[in-house]
């Protein structure tokens, strides 16, 4: 993969991670409540080691996977998201979202990052399929992803846990991408160099909590 890019997306900036997210991140990993949303545990070590592990990832990314970290357009950083396990031969990746902020629970902050970053994916990649795992009473993350195009496949087990995989297609995103781009056209985001969902629409053609 390229490096990551700037992606504005109405009311947020999908950015790249940087050593200052560290804090937050650490943070929101050891919330229990969190964590159970993620279908996780929480996190136990202590920060000096979390933060040493915190570097390494930075300077060393995985090619198969790309991380953001997900601020407001005034510049708060409220959650991640990011996709992984990126497949070019089958040409699907999983994608993951947390709004780790509680503050900006359920105002469609994760939605607009869904959006942004699914419009990325879709407008500049070859990937054909994206999908994700969320916990099947999560129905709040449901409704997000639903109304953001995804469509549930079947439920599946995981560290006993019942998880709900839903999926979008690219054939599909291409029948509603201007429909779910255009609210978000209609937010002011900061100028800059970047990706715009908006932008792209008029160019181109073509587990998980929030």
């Amino acid at each position: 993969m390229t490096k990551v890019e700037v992606i504005r997306a109405g009311k947020v900036v999908l950015r790249p991670k940087r050593l200052e997210d560290a804090p937050d991140d650490y943070a929101w990993r050891c919330d229990p409540e969190l964590a159970e949303l993620d279908a996780t545990t929480p996190l136990r070590q202590l920060y000096e080691e979390f933060f040493r592990f915190y570097q390494e990832e930075l300077r060393y990314p995985s090619p198969w996977s790309v991380r953001w970290g997900i601020d407001t357009v005034e510049g708060k950083h409220i959650g991640n998201c990011m996709c992984y396990d990126i497949n070019t031969a089958f040409g699907e990746a999983e994608l993951g979202i947390m709004i780790g902020d509680r503050d900006y629970w359920s105002h469609s902050y994760g939605y607009d990052a869904m959006i942004g970053m699914i419009d990325h994916f879709f407008s500049t990649t070859s990937i054909k399929r994206l999908y994700l795992h969320t916990l099947t009473w999560n129905h709040r993350a449901q409704r997000c992803f639903e109304k953001c195009g995804m469509t549930p496949v079947r439920t599946v087990q995981r560290y006993q846990r019942e998880l709900l995989n839903m999926e979008l297609r690219r054939e599909k995103w291409q029948q509603i991408r201007e429909e779910k781009l255009a609210p978000l056209s209609a937010a002011k985001a900061p100028a800059g160099n970047g990706t715009d969902p908006a932008k792209t629409a008029r160019r181109s053609t073509g587990s998980t909590t929030v």
